[in-house]
């Protein structure tokens, strides 16, 4: 059978109790409301302090259709973009370590009707929730300070559930292959150059050509590319690249951790 086919018939026999899981972690952070606001904090931190203070400096940016907009309108979709990801990572990787190797949680889960694939949808859904709430909330806030310029920005809602989406499952996946917390400085390693080289913060335009090859592979790039363009209006059928991109990247992921994590919880 093709993969794609297992995959299918997994999510569909997974879907009725995949929901309890999810459940059980907004009923946590319910508990804990701090833990989960604080993750709105930081790319609005960036956007007041980068956007707003070195935009002076940069000036307008111009972008490859034409367009030219402020450097504070050019960066918040970027934030956008890096907010859905955060937002998924975060649970799909620290937090699924900590519930499987120190919560002990899994070994619960076993003892309900629950199946290790339901455990790897259920921690899915939940972090692609927790990063589309997260972009939800930095569209409200490009509205409200106006650095928006056309109405494809409803569409970044959408968007950043498929990102983060693909990030979750994609670090789902990863983390099943972790032993210690140490091992999570590979994450680190990945994350931290695609936010400052994904064209976050400058035009793709401005990076060599060789880099420009590399980072148009990387995932925080797509992502940056599709909401910057329905935030700016630059909406073409090339904008299906990204969305493919994701929808792979989220399909594969979940295959590989459906499947690593029934290994993780019967052995």
């Amino acid at each position: 059978m093709a993969p794609s086919t297992v995959l299918r018939s997994t999510v569909r026999s997974a879907r009725p109790t995949s929901y309890p899981l999810l459940e059980r972690h907004v009923r946590v952070y319910k508990r804990a409301p701090a833990a989960f606001a604080s993750g709105f904090l930081e790319p609005l931190f960036y956007l007041l302090s980068i956007g707003v203070g070195v935009a002076a400096l940069v000036g307008d940016i111009t972008l490859d259709d034409g367009q030219t907009i402020s450097y504070t309108a050019f960066l918040a979709p970027a934030m956008l973009a890096t907010q859905a990801m955060n937002g998924a990572l975060f649970d799909a990787t620290y937090g699924f370590f900590f519930r499987l190797k120190y919560e002990k949680l899994y070994d619960a889960v076993l003892a309900t009707p629950l199946r290790p694939v339901d455990a790897a949808v259920g921690e899915v859904l939940w972090a692609t929730t927790r990063g589309a709430a997260y972009g939800a909330a930095f569209v409200v806030i490009m509205v409200a300070l106006g650095l928006t310029s056309s109405w494809w920005t409803l569409l970044a809602l959408p968007a950043a559930l498929l990102v983060a989406f693909g990030f979750a499952a994609a670090g789902l996946a990863l983390t099943t292959w972790m032993r210690s917390w140490q091992d999570f400085e590979f994450i680190q390693v990945a994350i931290m150059p695609m936010f400052l080289f994904s064209a976050t913060f400058y035009p793709l335009s401005a990076y060599p050509d060789w880099m420009q090859t590399i980072v148009t592979v990387t995932p925080l790039y797509q992502a940056v590319d599709l909401v910057r363009s329905l935030t700016t209006g630059d909406v073409g059928p090339e904008l299906l690249v990204p969305v493919a991109y994701f929808a792979v990247m989220g399909a594969l992921g979940l295959h590989v951790a459906a499947r690593r994590v029934g290994l993780l919880i019967l052995r």
